[in-house]
C-alpha cells in the first residue's frame, strides 16, 4: 500500500518547543504566587508524563504535596489554563519555529495529494497557537486532521490519539506513516500499527527508540540516510 497520510507529533517534533512550554509553566507558577521552579533537570524528568495537567498534578503529588489546598483538581486547572496562555504569548512574539525541514516537508506532501495529520498530547490551543507562528494564515490549511490534548481518554504511550486520528482520516495504519521524537510517541503509534520515523528533539535524544522504522537527529538526515532525492521520498521509502 502506497503512503496516503503523514501524522505529526507536535513537541519536540514539529518544533523545539518543550524550552518554551518550561518558562510558560514556571511564569504561571510565579503568577500564582508560587515558589516551584521547573529546571531542565527537572523538566526533562517530569517530560516522562504526557500532558500539563497530569505533570502539574505529578509534580504535586511527588514534590509539594498540599501546596494547592483543599480543592487541586481545580487549582491545576486554573494553572494550566494559565501557562497555556502564557505560552501562546511566547509563541505569538516569536520563540520558536518549526524545526529544519519541516516546513517544506509540509509543502512538498501537499503538493503531492499526501494528507496530513496531527496527533499530540498537547492542548488545542498550544498547536494552534505554534502553527499560527510558523504557518502564518494559512496554518489551519494544512493539516486535514488535527488530533489534540483531551479528546481522547488515554494520552500517549496508550495508542488513543492514533487511533482517533486514523478513524478521522478514515485511513487504515498500513496507509500512513507517523513522525515522532519521543519514546512515548513511539510506542502510541507502534501500539496503533503505524511505522514510525523518529526525529529526536533535545530532551529526547536519550530514550529507547526501538521499534521505529528509523531514527535520526534531525529531518533532513533522512534523505541523507536513505539516499533519497528529498525528505518525503525518504518518507515514501520507510512506509514501503
Amino acid at each position: 500500500m502506497s503512503l496516503e497520510a503523514i501524522i505529526f507529533d507536535v513537541d519536540g517534533t514539529l518544533a523545539e518547543t518543550e524550552e518554551v512550554h518550561r518558562a510558560a509553566f514556571n511564569q504561571a507558577f510565579a503568577q500564582a504566587g508560587l515558589s516551584w521552579h521547573w529546571d531542565q533537570q527537572l523538566y526533562g524528568r517530569l517530560l516522562k508524563v504526557t500532558g500539563g495537567k497530569e505533570r502539574i498534578r505529578h509534580y504535586l503529588d511527588s514534590h509539594a504535596i498540599g501546596a494547592l489546598g483543599a480543592d487541586p483538581a481545580s487549582a491545576i486547572a486554573a494553572l494550566h489554563a494559565a501557562k497555556t496562555a502564557r505560552y501562546a504569548e511566547l509563541v505569538d512574539r516569536g520563540a520558536m519555529q518549526l524545526r529544519p525541514g519541516f516546513k517544506a516537508l509540509l509543502q512538498d506532501a501537499r503538493r503531492d495529494g499526501i494528507r496530513l495529520a496531527i496527533a499530540t498530547t498537547t492542548s488545542m490551543p498550544n498547536v494552534t497557537a505554534l502553527l499560527r507562528a510558523a504557518l502564518g494564515d494559512q496554518a489551519r490549511g494544512y493539516f486535514e486532521i488535527i488530533a489534540a490534548g483531551d479528546t481522547v481518554a488515554h494520552k500517549k504511550p496508550a495508542p488513543d490519539i492514533y487511533l482517533s486520528a486514523l478513524t478521522q482520516l478514515r485511513l487504515p495504519a498500513s496507509a500512513c506513516l507517523a513522525v515522532e521524537d519521543s519514546q512515548h510517541g513511539l510506542r502510541a503509534a507502534l501500539a496503533a500499527g503505524i511505522a514510525t520515523l523518529v526525529v529526536s528533539s533535545s530532551y529526547t535524544r536519550g530514550d529507547d527508540f526501538r521499534g521505529a522504522a528509523l531514527v535520526v537527529a534531525s529531518l533532513e538526515d533522512a534523505a541523507d540516510r536513505l539516499g533519497a532525492s528529498s525528505t518525503l521520498n525518504a518518507l515514501r521509502a520507510l512506509h514501503s
